[in-house]
């Protein structure tokens, strides 16, 4: 039996964990945080993720949790409605498609049920060092005992520890713009009926603020963005919420008012805009998945999609391969990469001119994601293994 190490446990890790398990491996997952992670922002499956889903019998589920909105507003500095919309939403797209806006939280813990008790958790640690050999790959940990293990899989974000230690620091990862956008989760005060509002401040919307109604609109997930110039991000929360109350000090609308809530948010996220591209997915005995490997960025719509259709084709086609890492590995690539860079180009397509005036970026917006973008989220077909 295959022993398969999966670092992170956000959605790519516990999909791919599904499928090696039902292929027949035995799957490790090791997760930096104490357990799985609240909060985070709405999250879209879409097109050939939709179909995953289906195959691992959780897409009713998926749809049961669905965000349901009814629509959405764009509103100026004193609240007035600027745009309005029951067809489409800022997040989500046309309310008419089949794809499923749902919160991160609840699909990972959807997808983590799934998966079954077989799959083993180590939580409150991260891989420390790897250790490639002929007959496995030796990990040893931030804080357990070491371990070999067959393969190794970096599930672990667009700021990967494994894509760190097997390709060096800052391999790949592209910044798209000099901006950063925070997530957090706070009450319903603005008393929205499953409804979403967007505010830009600035003409090119690298700056501003979004809300939408989640959990039978007894919560709201604000969302903000401001344009950041290039400064390296801190890494201590406090440190984050005090540059993102500082980037949009004097904004209007109920930006202050969304602030200050921030400043209790138990599950607030924060981060710049930025890609992962990469010569190759994987190194000897190691392979990363998901926005480790391929981050497309919030712009594309599309990290969760190509996380869950990773997750599926790379365990395919290590089932394929009986465990023959290298045939698998290069497989795994030779599938997706067309896909995912089709995914990565859109992102770049959809984020606003930094030179249109506040009348073009309204008029993208009702716009929505348009029939090209449908047909790109469609246009891998899964393969039977």
């Amino acid at each position: 039996m295959t022993k398969v190490l999966i670092s992170g446990a956000s959605i790519a890790g516990p999909t791919l964990a599904y499928w090696l398990d039902r292929h027949g491996f035995e799957v490790t997952l090791v997760e930096r945080a104490s357990g799985f992670r609240p909060g985070g922002q709405a999250i879209d499956v879409r097109g050939t993720a939709l179909r995953v889903a289906e195959r691992m019998g959780v897409l009713d589920e998926i749809r049961a949790h669905a965000t349901n909105l009814r629509g959405m507003s764009i509103v100026d500095g004193d609240g007035n409605e600027l745009h309005r919309s029951e067809e489409h939403t800022l997040s989500g797209g046309p309310l008419d498609s089949p794809d499923v806006e749902v919160l991160r939280d609840d699909l990972s813990d959807i997808i983590v049920k799934a998966a079954g008790d077989r799959i083993e958790y180590v939580f409150g640690d991260s891989i420390a060092t790897l250790e490639d050999g002929p007959d496995g790959i030796h990990v040893t940990f931030e804080k357990a005992d070491p371990r070999t293990f067959d393969l190794v899989v970096g599930a672990d974000g667009v700021h990967s520890t494994t894509r760190r230690l097997v390709f060096g620091a800052d391999a790949g990862y592209v910044p798209l713009r000099a901006a950063a956008m925070a997530v957090w989760t706070m009450p319903n005060v603005l008393g929205l009926d499953r409804w979403q509002i967007g505010h830009f401040s600035d003409a090119s919307g690298t700056a501003g603020a979004m809300v939408m109604t989640v959990r039978d609109n007894t919560e709201l997930r604000a969302y903000a963005m401001f344009g950041n110039e290039g400064r390296p991000l801190p890494r201590d929360v406090e440190e984050q919420k005090r540059m993102l109350a500082d980037g949009l000090a004097g904004a209007a609308w109920e930006v202050p008012r969304l602030l200050e809530h921030m400043w209790e948010a138990a599950d607030f996220h924060f981060d710049a805009l930025a890609q992962v591209h990469l010569d190759r997915w994987s190194r000897g005995r190691v392979v990363l998945l998901g926005d480790a490997g391929y981050c497309g960025s919030p712009a594309s719509g599309q990290g969760t999609s190509m996380a869950m259709v990773g997750a599926y084709v790379l365990a395919g086609e290590l089932k394929a391969a009986a465990g023959d890492h290298g045939k698998a590995f290069a497989a795994y690539e030779d599938e997706l990469r067309d896909w995912v860079r089709a995914n990565q180009a859109f992102a770049l397509r959809g984020l606003p001119d930094e030179d249109a005036d506040a009348a073009d970026l309204i008029a993208e917006t009702a716009n929505g994601i348009d029939d090209d973008f449908a047909a790109m989220t469609n246009a891998y077909v899964l393969k039977d293994y």
